[in-house]
């Protein structure tokens, strides 16, 4: 073998060397990523988790509104990076408890009833204005002592909160994207779906809620996402007990009429 050949030979083998070196080094990257990912959702290989439905409150049958449709597509494509399966159920048929399998619960609670109970549950801080009559606070949110109300297409709201039920490493972590209107729980699944590496390398495997603001939806869509604060410790604190001072002067009333009585 002459030098040339032998140049060639050794050339070969350390692009292939370089080559394998390469699909391995990519191969465990990879491979990290998606360990990370599935940690993060609480979705091991072939993990089953549960995909909660809400109802169009705007429609007198049952039936899902399409920005929350989008919504559940992207929440799907997910679940399906992961490995996992998925099971979905509506809001009136998720009978069972939480932290056996991950859950993604979509729509406020005028439109989805378990996420009521979840907020009831594991965000005692949060109060959401349902009332169907017109208003300036109709569909706001009160997170602690603040208020945010929302103006329609311009400026709205959404919580994303990522909760488990308790300590133990094998609980299974509950999401919740509860949004002023439809639109606002895509724009939620969305950030989620952009920002699901960032935010499991600041929570890990810990519990968050995030308060979001869609900016100009009638323009821009579910797009436009500015992250107005990590409001967890308001969330899950419960709400002080209101003052008694409307209680004394009706109970004072009361008692001026008995007197004039006798």
């Amino acid at each position: 073998m002459n030098d040339d050949v032998r140049n060639i030979v050794l050339g070969l083998v350390a692009a292939g060397i370089s080559a394998a070196l390469g699909w391995i080094a990519r191969t465990y990257l990879w491979n990290r990523k998606l360990r990370r990912q599935q940690a993060f959702f609480g979705l091991p290989e072939n993990a089953e988790s549960l995909l909660v439905v809400n109802r169009d409150p705007a429609t007198a049958e049952p039936a899902v509104h399409r920005f929350d449709v989008f919504a559940l597509l992207e929440l799907s494509a997910l679940i399906k990076d992961c490995g996992a399966h998925v099971q979905v159920v509506t809001q009136d048929a998720a009978h069972q408890g939480f932290g056996e399998r991950t859950e993604f619960c979509v729509g406020g609670p005028g439109s989805n009833r378990r996420m009521v109970a979840h907020m009831a549950a594991m965000l005692p801080g949060v109060r959401v204005n349902v009332d169907p009559e017109p208003g300036p606070d109709r569909g706001a949110f009160r997170i602690g002592a603040d208020l945010y109300r929302m103006e329609p297409g311009v400026t709205e709201y959404v919580l994303l909160a990522r909760l488990t039920a308790g300590e133990r490493r094998e609980t299974r972590p509950v999401f919740l994207f509860c949004g002023q209107r439809a639109i606002t729980n895509q724009a939620a699944t969305r950030y989620l779906a952009r920002n699901h590496e960032r935010l499991a390398r600041k929570y890990g495997s810990g519990s968050f809620v995030l308060l979001l603001k869609v900016v100009n939806s009638q323009a821009y869509g579910p797009d436009v996402v500015e992250l107005v604060a990590d409001v967890t410790k308001p969330a899950q604190s419960p709400l002080p007990a209101p003052e008694p001072a409307e209680a004394a002067p009706k109970a004072l009333k009361g008692a001026k009429k008995s007197h004039r009585a006798d």
